[in-house]
């Protein structure tokens, strides 16, 4: 003990230990994340095995429905409603607007729904509950490189042949991805305490999907209102993507440009919101 002008203090005091919140790059925890990563493997694992072997027709069914889905749309707006899809075949042209889309909304709906469908397994074991929705956004990028196989045969059997812009088809998946995801993380987070969300996604997307040119070209939309355009990321995506797979005019900078900058934003926005609301999630659920 000894004292300075003043009370007793002992000579080795307790540290003082400040527990603050994390903030910056640190309240990411990626590092976290990259130690668990074999438990991303296993529930990436466990959910395709059991999306594929619970149904009918298997593979089968990820083949036929985007399939389906651009037969109907190239009757309806192709052959009736004469929409023009650029010298390309109108069903090329809608199954390449299709896969972009599919990607997207997949991903949105599986990871946003994917925390409530893996309740039990939050409450009882800890790991980084980023995990789940990123292992359901998995499965959605398996569809997707199913129906790339799709639309090579389709191509094969057109005669129509990509063009010089095919190199943008991996960074324009990539740009699709990381935005769907951060849209996935924002709402499997809001979902755990507001269920709202489940019900409203999915007329949400289908807005959505008419707000994109998934059926039809953006030579339909005027000059005047392609900035306005411009601010829905998926814009971006399907124009290169067809511009990818199929040829013809190069995408547009400024729809390209929103669309890396929009989905960059809504990912590590989506990211940091979800790391800082996880803590909870157990409670919640």
């Amino acid at each position: 003990m000894r004292s300075v002008g003043g009370p007793m203090v002992p000579e080795h005091s307790e540290p003082i230990i400040r527990i603050r919140p994390s903030s910056g790059w640190r309240a990411l925890r990626l590092g976290e994340i990259w130690a668990y990563r074999d438990v991303w493997l296993m529930l990436a694992a466990r959910d395709l095995k059991l999306r594929y072997r619970q149904t009918a027709l298997g593979v089968l069914w990820v083949v036929l429905q985007p399939l389906l889905a651009g037969l109907i749309f190239a009757v309806i707006f192709g052959h009736f409603a004469k929409l023009p899809s650029g010298e390309r075949p109108y069903l090329l042209f809608v199954f390449a607007g299709l896969m972009g889309w599919n990607l997207f909304a997949g991903i949105v709906q599986r990871a946003g729904g994917s925390l409530v469908a893996e309740a039990r397994l939050i409450t009882k074991v800890y790991f980084p509950r980023v995990l789940i929705p990123c292992a359901a956004a998995a499965s959605a990028a398996v569809d997707f490189c199913v129906s790339l196989v799709v639309m090579g045969v389709l191509i094969a059997w057109h005669g129509v042949w990509p063009g010089a812009w095919l190199w943008l088809l991996p960074p324009v998946v990539a740009v699709a991805f990381a935005g769907a995801l951060g849209a996935g993380l924002w709402v499997a987070a809001l979902n755990v305490r507001y269920r709202d969300f489940a019900y409203a996604l999915p007329f949400l997307l289908q807005v959505w999907m008419y707000a994109s040119p998934v059926v039809y070209g953006m030579e339909l939309v005027s000059e005047r209102w392609r900035p306005l355009f411009a601010l829905n990321p998926m814009v971006g995506v399907i124009e290169a993507m067809r511009a990818a797979l199929l040829g013809g005019p190069a995408p547009e900078p400024l729809s390209l440009i929103s669309s890396v900058a929009l989905a960059v934003l809504v990912l590590f926005s989506g990211l940091f919101f979800f790391r800082r609301v996880e803590r909870g999630f157990a409670e919640a659920l």
